[in-house]
């Protein structure tokens, strides 16, 4: 047992340093530090852990093993739910979900769970161990739509069932987000491709460039393709803009856009395809993880990076690392703050005009309202704004399916185990929820994929 109270550190990369590569800035444990935090997990009989990771991993039993150095074994369990470790123990909020109700965070920090999860992970990978899977096929066929979190947990946990899975994806990569709204830095995307292989192993066929709703019907899947069933995860790609003027001047960026250029085309090199300008001076307008994410590629430019947010440094949504990661990095944060309207010249994005806020009664979300103050206008000088506000599901699907039912802004309508109100159409993640995290998706997906199994094999 290990009684210290505050979590091991997390190596990490230093700030002056990491601030001009993409290389990840964290480092991960070593053997003998995951052993040591391990230790510090006291295998609660009720496992309240559990109850907070939206795909159930029994998590006391694979620290009990990793305690042990019997680290297959713990990569076992963690496969017995999660399809996606590596990914998972990096991005994971878990400090809002399975450490948030870890006991050891009573009188102390909780155990890092979600730093194990990646140890056994990248243990697992680094040592070229194969995970074999006894796999008695049932001659059913399953599409699943969208290569992101939800697809691959929905199609990784069919296949183990015995179902022949086929991946649409509209890109021309897989991974959904994991490939182009994930930095480099946070997610390396080797990491995403070595996890899509292992589900290649298991049988599973993935379709590049194929827009579902255009290239293909839902209709034509089931009638011309002879899919038995199909699940829907195409997330929530479409992003939201303030409708404030001067947005569509040159140097203005939904951040989806300006991720995508980074992380999936690669701009930061100046060789790729498709290059992203000569940045210098930066806003970015939002307070979430892609806010973060956006404002920490930018600086990477070589851009001095201010960060607009219109309520306080507690309201901030973004995840504490994140938020301390770009603090650490020299990100400017302007609080109370909203722009009004963006300035130009020549086409080209000179000035953002900003208003001071000041907070008012909660809202529906529990956080204070921010409130304008009068005549507190001032101007920021940047080149280029980057929108980090939210996105909604895209709408190709629904626009082109008769018979799908969606929520006013977008979401796919479906019962608690995911179906739509087409028979044998499911979906999950964010094309149901909206913007959540890489977890909930994937626990979204698993629940389909129990649902489809069991009308499928009535």
């Amino acid at each position: 047992m290990n009684n210290q109270l505050k979590k091991n550190p997390m190596p990490t990369q230093d700030a002056k340093i990491r601030c001009h590569n993409f290389n990840e800035v964290a480092l991960g444990y070593d053997l003998a530090t995951a052993v040591n935090e391990a230790q510090r997990c006291l295998n609660c009989k009720n496992k309240p852990c559990v109850s907070g990771c939206p795909v159930n991993i029994d998590i006391p039993n694979f620290i009990k093993l990793l305690k042990e150095e019997k680290i297959v074994e713990a990569y076992n369990v963690i496969s017995q739910s999660s399809s996606l470790a590596s990914i998972c123990g990096r991005v994971c909020p878990q400090e809002s979900q399975c450490e948030k109700n870890c006991v050891r965070g009573i009188k102390g920090e909780a155990v890092a769970i979600g730093r194990l999860e990646r140890f056994v992970a990248d243990y697992i990978r680094d040592k070229n161990i194969e995970t074999l899977y006894n796999i008695r096929k049932n001659g059913k066929k399953v599409a699943v739509i969208g290569s992101g979190p939800s697809g691959l947990a929905c199609a990784s946990d069919l296949a183990k069932k015995g179902y022949d899975v086929t991946i649409f994806e509209a890109l021309h990569l897989a991974g959904g987000v994991l490939s182009y709204g994930i930095p480099e830095f946070r997610l390396p995307k080797r990491i995403v491709q070595d996890e899509i292989n292992n589900l290649k192993k298991l049988g599973i066929k993935i379709l590049t460039d194929m827009v579902i709703g255009k290239t293909i019907t839902i209709e034509e899947l089931f009638n011309v393709y002879h899919f038995d069933a199909i699940f829907i995860g195409t997330g929530a790609g479409l992003p939201k803009f303030m409708k404030i003027e001067g947005e569509n001047l040159k140097g203005v960026y939904s951040a989806n856009e300006f991720l995508t250029r980074i992380n999936l085309m690669k701009a930061y090199d100046h060789q790729s395809s498709t290059p992203i300008q000569d940045i210098k001076n930066c806003v970015v307008v939002g307070g979430g993880n892609v806010a973060m994410d956006a404002a920490r590629c930018a600086l990477r430019l070589g851009a001095k990076v201010t960060i607009v947010y219109r309520r306080g440094m507690e309201e901030l949504p973004a995840r504490k690392e994140e938020i301390e990661h770009a603090i650490e990095e020299g990100i400017e944060f302007k609080f109370l703050t909203n722009p009004v309207k963006i300035l130009g010249e020549d086409g080209w994005v000179k000035h953002i005009e900003c208003i001071e806020m000041e907070l008012g009664a909660p809202d529906e979300s529990g956080r204070r309202r921010p409130i304008e103050k009068k005549d507190s206008n001032f101007i920021i000088d940047c080149d280029s704004v980057i929108m980090a506000l939210g996105t909604s599901p895209n709408p190709i699907i629904k626009n082109n399916t008769k018979g799908l039912d969606v929520e006013s802004w977008g979401g796919i309508i479906t019962n608690e185990d995911g179906l739509t109100s087409i028979d044998n159409v499911y979906a999950g993640g964010d094309a149901v929820t909206g913007a959540a995290t890489v977890i909930k998706a994937m626990g979204a997906g698993l629940i389909a994929s129990n649902a489809i199994d069991k009308k499928l094999n009535n």
